[in-house]
């Protein structure tokens, strides 16, 4: 599974703003993308899927920017990466479906039955699919600032 740089560039860009969160301040996309080197046309697309997604917030005018809409502490890469890419589904021939109780999307398999037995390499992407999303989920901002943030010795 790959992801694009719609994802490295959003984790990028909320990391830079986790970093600005104590001051409260909005900061100018200009000055996000001028921080980690990054597209400002592109980062202006990221940032409208983070804002739709209510990762971000922003604010108009003069001294106008972005700011993040919650505490880092409560930002989940999961809902980060789906905000950017979509499900996370590790092979092609996994699709989203409806959820059975209509709360939301999930990925499935589409094979389903190979000549009535089950398709051979079905639990593999699960488990691979499954264990992308645990460790997505398990991460918060917080802990990307933080490692961010850390003195690397010389």
């Amino acid at each position: 599974m790959i992801f694009t740089t719609k994802a490295e560039y959003g984790v990028r860009l909320l990391v830079e703003l986790g970093r600005h969160e104590a001051s409260g301040e909005p900061v100018s996309l200009k000055a996000l993308a001028d921080a980690e080197q990054l597209p400002l046309a592109y980062l202006e697309r990221i940032v409208a899927r983070l804002k739709k997604a209510g990762i971000v917030a922003s604010t108009r005018g003069a001294h106008g920017g972005y700011r993040l809409a919650r505490g880092a502490e409560q930002i989940r890469m999961d809902e980060v990466i789906i905000a950017l890419e979509g499900q996370i589904a590790p092979m092609t021939c996994f699709v989203t479906d409806e959820d059975d109780d209509g709360s939301g999307q999930r990925v499935v398999c589409s094979r389903g039955l190979d000549d009535d037995r089950a398709c051979a390499t079905r639990l593999l992407w699960t488990r691979v699919q499954n264990g992308v999303h645990t460790a997505l989920a398990a991460t918060t901002l917080a802990e990307l600032v933080a490692f961010a943030e850390r003195r690397v010795a010389p």
